[in-house]
């Protein structure tokens, strides 16, 4: 799904109604069809400028929450080669 596309002259005369909006998704504010800004919620604010769970919480509440044997990441590496060890296959 797309996100919303106002005119900067419909945000300013619909801000209130935008806001709401964007707490749910975010919006795209546009001039002259160029895309200017997005308003989004400050729950995404945050965790876009890194003010969520950190990387290592994240993983662990992945970890807890998916079957990795079900996901087969393993094989997505096969064949892979460290630039840096001369051709030699990555040793996971």
């Amino acid at each position: 799904m797309a996100m919303k596309r106002v005119s900067v002259a419909e945000a300013k005369n619909t801000l209130p109604a935008l806001l709401h909006e964007a707490e749910s998704e975010p919006v795209e504010i546009v001039r002259r069809g160029k895309p200017v800004a997005v308003i989004l919620s400050r729950a995404n604010y945050d965790r876009l400028r890194g003010k969520g769970e950190g990387m290592w919480a994240s993983l662990k509440r992945f970890r807890a929450t998916h079957d990795l044997e079900l996901l087969d990441a393993a094989s997505a590496f096969e064949g892979l080669r460290d630039p840096k060890d001369q051709g030699r296959p990555v040793r996971w």
